[in-house]
């Protein structure tokens, strides 16, 4: 019994040294970056996946797979809850055209055609240059960090398909990031 406890303490010290509390599933965060601008808060991120034979089939069937990109900067009170000074999100529509035997990216009112499911992928995978918060709402001085989360939004799936759900549409990874006095993240 001692024995179990001990090990199930050692797993739980493991997870907590993971920088930043990171949860992913299937989903590898490569960069993620901050950069305070003239122009307000600027992020950069770039992920590492690969779709599951199970999304790839649902893709090509005729089911557009959405991603979302979300980030929420936040300040650090001692005396209320943490304020959320601002959110941002960014989403994605990954499709299959049959007739012009093409892959579809959509982003707001954007569409962009490719050839291969990898150069549609690279697409989605990262941004630069991101503008997250307003100069107005980042001041000096004060203690903010930044919860930042990507995944396949499976609730933008047909509703028979969320029902018998399988493993591989987990795709996701969230991570809590501090930032420093220079608005870069430690």
């Amino acid at each position: 019994m001692f024995a179990r406890i001990a090990i199930a303490a050692f797993f739980a010290a493991l997870l907590a040294l993971i920088p930043g509390g990171a949860r992913a599933e299937g989903v590898e965060l490569a960069q993620l970056a901050t950069r305070k601008t003239e122009d307000g808060l600027e992020l950069s991120f770039s992920t590492r996946f690969e779709l599951s034979r199970a999304a790839e089939d649902a893709l090509h069937k005729g089911v557009p797979l959405n991603f979302v990109a979300e980030a929420t900067v936040l300040r650090n009170r001692w005396y209320w809850r943490d304020a959320r000074i601002a959110q941002s999100e960014r989403a994605w529509k990954l499709s299959w055209q049959s007739l012009t035997r093409q892959y579809r990216v959509s982003t707001g009112g954007l569409h962009q055609s490719f050839s291969s499911l990898d150069e549609a992928l690279a697409v989605i995978r990262g941004v630069s240059a991101w503008r997250i918060a307003e100069p107005k709402d980042i001041e000096d001085g004060g203690s903010y960090y930044l919860e930042f989360s990507y995944k396949l939004d499976v609730s933008q799936l047909p509703r028979p398909m969320q029902i018998g759900l399988q493993s591989g549409f987990a795709l996701s990874i969230e991570q809590k990031r501090n930032f420093a006095a220079d608005f870069s993240l430690k």
